[in-house]
């Protein structure tokens, strides 16, 4: 088993708190919310979020190397600062992970300021690798960005600087407590309970075959990416695990009268393709490919619905070593519901 460290640090929501307010319907958060929260950017801030977010990501390593005794949104941009312009790209996105025929194309591309055809088709592959397709525009953003790196770092860390000013200062003030509630969480669990089952806790039904072959594993809670995770590799058989700590009755919205959590759970409920594959799922282990086949659905749809599912916290995720992705049934999450349930109705409304 890995060596556990921890790191609670609300710089890791500064750059996940974007991902999710681009894509909110993923993160069962109101679209009009989020749409009011990128308004406060000036428009070409707004732009360049929505061109670059699909291959920027979450520099989740370069988080975690920083030499900084205080990782805050405020610290983190004045690190950023002090990198060249030119290497911001590099430093942040090449991860381990990174395949290097793909860092090589993009070395060319930012020596050169072109890509050819088979650079081209290279970096689409990898678009169309991902586990959420990008839009279409991505591949043009991304070979644009790399062919001026100097120019795109420029306006990266003006853009950031923005958001920070304009909405995640005010946020950051709430997010500290909730952070280091959940790294006690973990860490009373990890006191209490075999390691793969804190992870599957944590991450609310996800088992990480993967974390078997690592030496070193930091868990990072986030209030922002919750029910979701995030999860990479590092050098020297190192990995960082992402998980939510929001409480189920709290909303990234706030205000509201019922828990957007229960409210996300009944809807995954009310769809009866949701229920047949929760019926399936509760007979045996499958993948998406397998569940589109026996539901005649395409692949992409019956992601959506995992994916909604997942959201609701009624499915287990198995992530095989070589990447494969197998769910079941999460009985622990009807009961959850139920118990949610339960208390909102026990819980008298201030009128």
């Amino acid at each position: 088993m890995p060596e556990i460290t921890f790191e609670t640090a609300t710089a890791y929501d500064f750059f996940i708190s974007l991902i999710v307010l681009h894509n909110p319907a993923d993160f069962g958060l109101r679209p009009s919310w989020a749409a009011g929260v990128r308004s406060r950017l000036p428009a070409a801030q707004r732009e360049f979020f929505e061109r670059s977010l699909p291959f920027l990501g979450v520099p989740l390593g370069w988080l975690h190397d920083l030499p900084l005794p205080r990782k805050d949104a405020d610290s983190v941009l004045n690190a950023l600062a002090q990198i060249p312009a030119a290497e911001r790209l590099p430093r942040l996105t090449f991860t381990a992970e990174l395949r290097p025929e793909v860092r090589n194309a993009l070395l060319e591309i930012a020596a050169t300021g072109r890509a050819t055809p088979a650079m081209r088709a290279l970096l689409k592959a990898e678009l169309d690798n991902k586990r959420h397709l990008p839009p279409p525009a991505t591949l043009e953003y991304w070979i644009e960005a790399w062919s001026n790196p100097a120019a795109f770092g420029e306006v990266w860390l003006e853009a950031l600087r923005a958001y920070h000013n304009l909405y995640f200062r005010e946020e950051e003030s709430r997010l500290q407590t909730p952070l280091e509630n959940g790294t006690q969480q973990a860490t009373r669990l990890l006191n209490e309970l075999p390691l793969p089952q804190v992870i599957e806790t944590l991450t609310r039904g996800v088992s990480i075959a993967e974390i078997q072959q690592i030496r070193h594993l930091t868990l990072i809670p986030s209030y922002w990416s919750t029910p979701f995770i995030f999860f990479q590799r590092l050098d020297g058989e190192r990995a960082l695990l992402v998980f939510g700590c929001r409480p189920a009755h709290l909303s990234l919205a706030g205000g509201g009268a019922v828990p957007l959590a229960l409210v996300d759970t009944f809807k995954a409920l009310g769809d009866p393709t949701r229920l047949r594959i929760l019926r399936f799922l509760a007979q045996q282990p499958l993948t998406p490919a397998a569940l589109a086949g026996r539901l005649r659905l395409r692949a992409p749809t019956v992601i959506h619905h995992l994916n909604a599912l997942r959201r609701a916290g009624l499915v287990h995720i198995r992530l095989d070593a070589d990447g494969e992705r197998r769910y079941d049934l999460r009985r622990e999450g009807l009961d959850e519901a139920l118990t949610t349930l339960h208390n909102f109705l026990d819980t008298s409304e201030e009128s």
